[in-house]
């Protein structure tokens, strides 16, 4: 599978996203273990996760012991694994979602994370969504700290727009390695921060890249092209759809959600359909 860039980090181009494993609708962890190992089977070496990716009060941070259970249990090489996980982002436990981008709070979900995974350095830690209480500087700032701390190899943000990603980049001093923001034929209004990344070299996670688990499934009856494209390849429509997103820069990094070994297999595979010019143009007028 290609590689891209996260920092200084060699990853695969297509990630896993962990959510799915976690939440409504999640399967068993037998299940769950055999899509991990068929990602890393497959030569995924990005695993996104957070500590919001649970269903009740009484089990935070599942998706992070769930992952790093799974990792450990693998019988392959994990060293290029890079695990990015995310905080700033509440489940209370009712299926709504809150924020806290408190800096104190994400200094503790951060060394809650640590001990989940059970590392001493966190992959890549993202700031997960702005919070309108706190002054979006001062969140930033708590993952400076953490980076200088050395408690996280690498500083991202997640739903963040293009004012956000330069004014982290600067708080961490140039040091913002990943911007993770919703995108998908579905969703195209992270376009301009897909590319301000690509100018300044950010990498760029589309999150719910496929639609989102409800929708993945219908996306090639949802957009017609995308089926007409596939077919004509021998493709899912949700590969071509992959391979749409990497051919618009080489800073972007799909985490597909995925909770069947099938699925992910299906979407690592994105990474070797070429598109051709006038396809790759058809797709983006969808």
């Amino acid at each position: 599978m290609q590689a891209r860039s996260i920092g200084d980090v060699q990853v695969g181009a297509i990630g896993l996203g962990g959510m799915p494993m976690s939440i409504e609708g999640r399967p068993d962890e037998e299940r769950s273990v055999a899509t991990i190992h068929a990602a890393l089977d497959a030569g995924v070496t990005l695993i996104d996760t957070a500590d919001a990716y649970h269903l009740t009060a009484t089990d935070v941070g599942h998706n992070e012991v769930l992952i790093a259970r799974a990792v450990a249990g693998y019988g392959g090489d994990t060293s290029a694994v890079l695990i990015a996980t995310k905080g700033g982002h509440l489940r209370p436990g009712d299926g709504s979602w809150t924020q806290n981008g408190d800096p104190e709070y994400l200094k503790q979900a951060c060394d809650a994370s640590l001990k989940r995974l059970g590392v001493e350095a966190i992959g890549l830690y993202q700031f997960h969504r702005p919070d309108p209480k706190v002054p979006y500087a001062d969140s930033v700032g708590a993952i400076r700290d953490l980076l200088d701390a050395g408690k996280i190899r690498y500083a991202g943000i997640s739903n963040a727009n293009p004012e956000q990603i330069r004014q982290a980049n600067e708080i961490l001093g140039g040091r913002l390695v990943s911007v993770q923001n919703q995108f998908s034929p579905a969703f195209r209004s992270s376009e301009p921060e897909l590319e301000l990344c690509a100018e300044l070299g950010i990498a760029f996670l589309p999150w719910s890249p496929l639609g989102g688990i409800s929708n993945a499934g219908q996306l090639g009856s949802r957009f017609d092209v995308f089926q007409q494209v596939g077919q004509a390849h021998g493709v899912s429509p949700q590969q071509v759809c992959l391979a749409w997103m990497l051919a618009k820069a080489p800073v972007v990094i799909p985490i597909p959600g995925s909770s069947r070994p099938e699925t992910i297999r299906d979407s690592v595979a994105a990474a070797d359909l070429q598109l051709s010019s006038e396809e790759l143009a058809r797709l983006d007028a969808a």
